[in-house]
């Protein structure tokens, strides 16, 4: 007479959050591409600063525009660790075994989410530390003339809407290739249409991200209630039901 046995789990405690987010962070740099790209974030933004530094006169090398400039390569490398947060699991095929250990789906995207407001955040952090290195370097006068801290919040909030957007198209598609072409190309298509449709440009800003993003890229946290509900809408739009849409696709795709 045989006998099956059964393995009951039931009173294992659960696997803590805490050490889900530092896995998460791990795998952002424990693969060749993902200590690449990290390092290639914090190198970028110091080599643009570096020129200009050399290229500007000594009163214009002021620590706000030393923080402009490490926008531009941030914005493009973030959104990319963002992406494979999720999308390497599913190419290297290590999602199996990350379900395996945590079979909660969704706390393995909280952590993902987690660590990428973490990641998004050191990236500021990062920036701001060397545009002040750069500024005591500079030689202007007052560098830090006219600026105040809370200046740098709408900066932090283009870093954290970047690298989460980035997680959400990851989420969507599951897919390195097509949620970078979704990234960068959807921008470009928003623009032709506002640009060539006339009666859309009035609309613009309600459902256009970079358009409802223009006064954070002017270092303005002093929007009005009209500006705060534009870019609520585009955020809703644009990061937040792909983000839903991507996470309800996680919990029922197929681990191979």
């Amino acid at each position: 007479m045989s006998t099956t046995m059964t393995l009951d789990t039931s009173g294992t405690a659960a696997v803590p959050f805490g050490r889900l987010l530092k896995v998460e962070l791990r795998k952002s740099w424990d693969t060749r591409a993902g200590l690449w790209l990290v390092g290639s974030i914090v190198a970028i933004t110091a080599v643009v600063m570096v020129v200009v530094f050399l290229v500007s006169d000594s009163d214009e090398r002021t620590f706000g525009n030393f923080v402009g400039a490490a926008y531009a390569p941030q914005s493009v490398l973030l959104p990319v660790l963002g992406i494979l947060l999720v999308t390497s699991e599913w190419s290297q095929r290590t999602a199996m075994v990350t379900f395996a250990l945590e079979p909660s789906r969704s706390r393995v995207v909280a952590a993902k989410t987690a660590a990428a407001m973490i990641l998004g955040a050191g990236a500021f952090v990062a920036a701001v530390g060397l545009a002040a290195l750069a500024t005591l370097l500079g030689g202007a006068d007052d560098g830090f003339r006219g600026f105040e801290w809370v200046d740098t919040v709408p900066f932090l909030l283009l870093q954290l809407f970047t690298v989460l957007q980035g997680l959400a198209y990851g989420l969507l598609w599951l897919n390195t290739p097509a949620a970078i072409v979704t990234f960068f190309g959807l921008p470009i298509v928003m623009n032709l249409v506002f640009t060539l449709v006339d009666w859309l440009r009035d609309a613009a800003a309600w459902v256009d991200l970079t358009t409802a993003q223009l006064p954070l890229f002017e270092n303005d946290i002093d929007l009005s209630g009209e500006q705060w509900a534009q870019l609520g809408s585009t955020v809703l739009l644009w990061i937040v039901v792909p983000f839903v849409l991507g996470w309800l696709r996680l919990l029922r795709a197929e681990v191979k």
